[in-house]
Order: C-alpha cells, then structure tokens, then sequence
C-alpha cells in the first residue's frame, strides 16, 4: 500500500519543503512508498480565495521537492495546457474530481504517458469510471495494462454540504484492474458549509480510513499540513503532520491483517 499526501496548496517553499522532509523520513522508516502530492493552483474552488502560487514558482519547488528527497511528485492539472509542462515534473498527473468527466483534459494528460490518478466526481458511481479509462485508452491503449491508470474514492455528494464514502465502491472500481485509492481527508469534507468556503471534520479521518484499508486498497491519500487551520485550502480537513505516524502505523496494522487473512483462504 502506498501513500499519497502532502499539503493541499502549495503556500510557499518553506511549508512544502517541512512537509516533504517529515514524511520522507517517516515513510522510509515505515517502509511505505511516498508520493509526494502539493497542488500550485486549487482553480476549483466555492468562492474567490487564495489559489496557491502558481504553475511556474510551484514547479520549482515541486522539483526541489524531487530532486533534495528523491520523492515522485503527484499534482493537479485544470487545463489541458498544462498536461505536457507539468509532466516534466510530475510523475502523476491528479485529474480533479470535478473534471473528471472532461475528456480533452484526460485524453492531453494520457497524451504525456504519465501515470493519471482520476478522483472520481462527488457525482458519479464508481462503476461510471468506465468511461474515464476508456478516454485514456484511446490515446495511450496499454495505460490500464501498464498500471498508469490510478482511480481515486473521494466521497459522494449526499444533499447540500455533505458527502458519504460507500465502501462498496473501492470493491466495484478495483473490477477495472487499476490501483484504488482511497483519499481520506477530502471524503471528510463538507462542501459550501462555511460562507462560500467549504469546511469538514478532520476527526473522522482515522475512521474513514480504518474501513477503506479493511475493504482493501492499493493506496492512501492524506492532505496533511504543519498547522492545517492556517491552511489557505480545506483547513478543516487536513491531518496536522505531527498526527501522521499514528495514522499511518494503523493503517499499516489493519493492511497486514487483511493481506495474512486474503493469503489464507
């Protein structure tokens, strides 16, 4: 099982480095592989707010990030200009949950033969992440087969500021053959419930993510932030990095579980 995580927005250099050197370290002891994951520009949001430093300065740090701690680097793309840059940095391209759905931005990311983690939208069913894979496949066929091909549970909208995470879910899009991925900090969000800015309960986090491990993942997805309330994207719902050993070290418990029991049968 494998870890996607880092702060949500890239805020500046400093953060971003802090956050890549603990769970570096941290990951290496734990034995996990870590992609390193930091958005330089959140276009998606409720309301006008701070969006981050943009592509170019956020590039940088992204390869600094890659070059000081030999991490791969995860971040989002919003416009199909962006695919072929971003990929000389990034090893994989993260389509939005919003625009999963957006054919010309997943067919410009498959183009760059990157690794391409679809977030599936708060609304679509999992087994409609079909259609997501096939775009993919049409510009590069042997993506799916190659592993290149990352599908992401983020939660589901249920009525006006809130979501759900069906468990089911992970079952059903791991029938595709493409890692799953369980993003715990944005399934804990609740979208628009705070004047135009969207809140969520980092509390249940371990909880969400406890049940995702025990249904069977291929990867973990955690924002995480030295002081996630002065966070300038999803405050609410990030897990403060001093808290991610203990989350990880369980998840690491329940996988081994789940794995012994599976190998058992």
């Amino acid at each position: 099982m494998f870890l996607i995580a880092g702060p949500c927005a890239i805020e500046n250099r400093d953060c971003v480095l802090e956050t890549a050197e603990t769970l570096n370290r941290l990951c290496y002891d734990l034995g996990i592989t870590l992609y390193f994951k930091s958005s330089f520009d959140k276009a998606n949001r409720t309301s006008v707010s701070a969006r981050g430093v943009g592509m170019e300065e956020g590039l940088q740090i992204l390869q600094e990030v890659k070059e000081q701690f030999g991490l791969p680097i995860v971040t989002d793309v919003h416009e199909s200009y962006q695919c072929k840059p971003v990929s000389e940095v990034a090893d994989v391209l993260q389509i939005p949950a919003f625009l999963s759905r957006q054919t010309d931005l997943l067919q410009a990311a498959a183009a760059t033969h990157r690794i391409i983690n679809v977030k599936k939208g708060q609304f679509m069913a999992p087994w409609d992440m079909d259609g997501a894979i096939h775009k993919i496949e049409q510009v590069s066929p042997d993506a799916a087969k190659e592993g290149r091909i990352w599908l992401t549970e983020r939660g589901s909208s249920f009525g006006y500021g809130r979501l759900v995470v069906d468990m089911t879910s992970l079952a059903e899009m791991r029938r595709f053959g493409c890692p799953v991925i369980f993003d715990a900090t944005h399934s804990v969000q609740q979208p628009s419930s705070q004047t135009g800015i969207t809140g969520g309960n980092r509390e249940m986090v371990p909880c969400l993510m406890r049940a995702a491990v025990a249904v069977g993942i291929d990867g973990l997805f955690i924002e995480t932030h030295p002081d996630p309330d002065t966070a300038i994207s999803d405050a609410a719902n990030q897990v403060r990095l001093g808290d991610m050993e203990k989350l990880l070290r369980q998840a690491l418990q329940i996988n081994d579980v789940i794995k012994t029991s599976l190998k058992g049968r």
